[in-house]
């Protein structure tokens, strides 16, 4: 008797693996060890800079759009046109939809189209049972184009904010109509699909959580936290709140409160960044580590006695759950799916988006806490994570989805 195969699907990204990412890599990774065969497929990746050791052996099983260059592309669109005709029609039609109120012209969206024409090939050759898509922006609209063109049904996981901000540009309506089922990652992302969809729709809109890896949550401390040390883990962009960052950590510096501040992460605005800090005469006290592996992010964590995260948009930051699982409290703003996380007075703080007193005078509050009570949020914080945001877990949830879909194609 003959094993039955085991469920094929594939993954859809537009970059990866990369650095920032590390959320996709451990969802596919717990979907292969409940059985899942998963085909990676990316639009680009194959030259980013990589520093973890995990996202260099995901490149190495990634299959990538553009690789190659041109031709290949052109030759799946003639190929597609030719043994399909009414269905690329149908996919060209929708091409052109796509690009109107789209801040991408016409032509992008007709480059997706031949994107699209090669990875349904690709799914076709190892009869892929079900695509899903991360992130709600191109990649959702590659899996649109597959399934107009006969490709196996699809869904995809919206995070945010860039979903939020630009929904009609983006079809962000007709992606979710046309898709088997939704997933966001917060329940705050769920109430903005909501707004662009009919009441019918909402049935297919779910939470499934990013979640951390088991071996994550080994080797937490059980002391408490102690020095000045604050973090912040994240991309140095304008979404991230660093400059804003800087400024009450001048406002600490002015009340002579003693501090030190990590900038965990590289990105565009770095030297914006590194000017205000000179700006402020805060080289001594604030440093910028660069891009960091999994490894050396958790050890800027540990040394922390909290991680501080100002956002001015988001969707649910990974980065929190990582610090609430290592026992670190956690100061962040009322954005997105944040305050589903941090629970102020219980596992952190939480202050108003933009207001440079506030988060000084937060920030304060953090380095005067004492030791202990910064420890008993840190346990709290610990227990919800382990609770709610579980790789595994999370997985199963997004199983479920996925077979449903493939029961009912």
């Amino acid at each position: 008797m003959t094993a039955s195969p085991l469920p094929r699907i594939a993954y859809l990204v537009n970059q990866y693996p990369k650095v920032s990412h590390s959320f996709v890599r451990r969802e596919i990774q717990a979907l292969e060890d409940l059985g899942f065969d998963v085909l990676r497929v990316a639009v680009r990746g194959w030259d980013g800079e990589l520093v973890d050791e995990e996202d260099l052996r995901e490149r190495a099983r990634t299959r990538f759009v553009l690789k190659k260059g041109a031709l290949p592309l052109l030759v799946a669109t003639i190929r597609t046109a030719i043994l399909s005709p009414r269905r690329f029609a149908r996919a060209l039609a929708l091409a052109f939809r796509m690009s109107r109120y789209s801040d991408r012209p016409l032509a992008i969206h007709l480059v997706y189209l031949a994107e699209a024409c090669t990875v349904l090939g690709w799914l076709q050759e190892v009869h892929v049972q079900h695509l899903h898509a991360h992130f709600g922006t191109n990649p959702a609209e590659l899996a649109m184009l597959i399934r107009a063109m006969g490709g196996p049904t699809y869904s995809f996981t919206v995070h945010g904010p860039e979903e939020f901000d630009k929904p009609l540009a983006l079809h962000l309506a007709e992606k979710i109509r046309a898709a088997a089922f939704v997933v966001c990652v917060s329940s705050f992302g769920t109430s903005q699909l909501r707004r662009w969809v009919e009441l019918g729709q909402w049935r297919k809109i779910h939470v499934v959580r990013c979640g951390l890896d088991e071996s994550f949550f080994d080797g937490a401390p059980t002391t408490a936290p102690t020095g000045n040390r604050l973090v912040c883990v994240g991309r140095l962009c304008e979404q991230k709140g660093q400059l804003l960052l800087v400024m009450a950590a001048a406002e600490l510096a002015r009340r002579g409160r003693g501090f030190r501040l990590v900038l965990a992460g590289d990105g565009e605005m770095r030297g914006e960044i590194e000017a205000l800090i000179a700006h402020f005469g805060l080289t001594d006290s604030i440093r910028i580590t660069g891009w960091l592996s999994s490894e050396h992010v958790r050890n800027e964590i540990l040394a922390s006695r909290a991680m501080v995260l100002p956002s001015f948009a988001e969707g649910l930051p990974v980065v929190i759950m990582e610090a609430m699982a290592l026992r670190r409290p956690v100061l962040s703003t009322y954005v997105a799916g944040i305050p589903e996380l941090v629970r102020p007075g219980q596992t952190g703080w939480l202050v108003p988006a933009g207001d440079v007193g506030q988060l000084a005078d937060a920030m304060d509050t953090v380095l005067s806490t004492p030791d202990q009570d910064l420890a008993a949020m840190g346990g709290l914080g610990r227990d919800y994570v382990v609770l709610h945001h579980s790789a595994r877990s999370e997985a199963r949830k997004l199983a479920a989805h996925f077979r449903e879909a493939m029961s009912s194609s």
